[in-house]
């Protein structure tokens, strides 16, 4: 499948800002279930876009912009051939040893109710573990419904399960805090998703998030909660960190302009074929 994919961040300050400096993680990379066949990251003024790579291997951009700045608008475009390996992740980029995964962040800190639900739902892991992840995952897709309104991008795996609603984010989180608890390795992905919910053009107002568990003698899997299945070739790949924090696709920091205003468009498509161009 070829999706193309188009992400635009726009700010605009009440106040102009002096400086604005920004850590985008918006380009994705090849792997086994992936080609990257065009990308490229436009900004609507002059500044300094540097490319390297962030500890996990995510190719990332530092953005440096002096001001006065008014608005700032930074746009990601590009088209992505993906292969259904259900769920299944070879030839990514591995900096770290599997143990890193098993690190609790404060979002993915998994407390008693967590723990009780991931032993419930999961039941035996040693014997079968991507069983155990897979009864996870549809324990999680039924129990949590979505809802954009009660939480934001820093709601805890914790917070969100009391409140048994959330985001893919934080259905991600939940799934990330139980998986660990159960002593397997799990990581987030940042990424996009193309879906066909009777349109074939597509606009949403954010990018997806799913997460990877590491099986032995497997490697690691994906698992998408918010959706309730292992990620296929609808799934754009870009980010991976122990977090949403270490996976966003942008952070920074500005001086100046003290009320800021955003607004993210996000528009994934499916390319035409030559025959119906």
């Amino acid at each position: 499948m070829r999706i193309q994919i188009r992400h635009v961040t726009t700010y605009t300050y009440a106040q102009p800002a002096h400086a604005v400096i920004q850590l985008l993680r918006l380009t994705p990379r090849n792997y086994a279930g992936q080609t990257v066949r065009r990308w490229r990251i436009d900004l609507d003024r002059d500044g300094l876009l540097k490319a390297s790579e962030d500890a996990f291997g995510n190719t990332v951009h530092m953005l440096s912009l002096s001001g006065p700045l008014t608005q700032l608008t930074v746009a990601a475009d590009g088209e992505v051939e993906t292969s259904d390996a259900g769920g299944f992740v070879g030839g990514a980029v591995e900096r770290f040893p599997t143990g890193l995964y098993l690190r609790t962040t404060p979002l993915t800190q998994p407390n008693e109710d967590v723990l009780a639900f991931a032993r419930d739902t999961a039941g035996e892991v040693s014997a079968d573990p991507l069983s155990a992840l897979h009864r996870l995952l549809s324990g999680i897709h039924k129990t949590i419904k979505f809802d954009t309104k009660p939480t934001t991008t820093l709601t805890t795996a914790a917070e969100a399960f009391a409140m048994k609603t959330g985001v893919c984010q934080d259905l991600t989180h939940i799934f990330i805090a139980a998986a660990r608890g159960l002593g397997i390795p799990a990581r987030y992905v940042g990424g996009y998703l193309w879906r066909l919910d009777g349109e074939r053009r597509q606009q949403q107002d954010a990018g997806h998030a799913w997460a990877e568990a590491y099986v032995n003698g497997l490697g690691w899997v994906g698992f998408d909660p918010a959706n309730g299945v292992s990620p296929t070739a609808a799934h754009v790949r870009v980010a991976i960190g122990l977090d949403y924090l270490g996976a966003a696709p942008v952070r920074g920091s500005r001086t100046g302009g003290p009320e800021e205003k955003l607004d993210v468009t996000v528009a994934v498509n499916q390319a035409l074929s030559r025959q119906e161009q």
